[in-house]
């Protein structure tokens, strides 16, 4: 990863959901869980689910992610869904946090999909 001009060593996974789930938390984020895929997708290692309460409550727990991260020199290669507020997903390569409006949460089932994951509840 490069920061500044300067190479820096990448950040594992499991550090990099640690903050998210923190910073997730830090916005009020609700039902923040973390999903262990190793071994289970090679797409990634880890899904992060956080629902906000309102278009605007995901955006900002979304943004507020993006931005703490970005100070520690994690950027995420994509964010898709920015700008409807109703599922935000923002890939880290090793960890894929998902932000969702309770609506969009209920219908997709994310934690059903990938029930066979260990879970951890933050």
């Amino acid at each position: 990863m490069v920061t500044s001009g300067r190479q820096t060593p990448p950040v594992p996974g499991g550090e990099i959901l640690e903050r998210a789930a923190e910073l997730a938390l830090d916005r009020k984020a609700e039902g923040v869980v973390g999903l262990d895929l190793r071994g289970i997708s090679s797409a990634t290692d880890y899904f992060l689910l956080a629902t906000g309460n309102s278009d605007v409550h995901v955006r900002a727990i979304a943004d507020h992610i993006v931005d703490e991260l970005k100070k520690q020199g994690v950027r995420p290669r994509h964010v898709e869904g920015a700008g409807s507020g109703r599922w935000v997903l923002i890939d880290y390569v090793d960890i894929v946090v998902h932000v969702l409006h309770p609506e969009a949460r209920e219908f997709y089932q994310l934690e059903q999909l990938w029930g066979d994951a260990p879970r951890r509840e933050f």
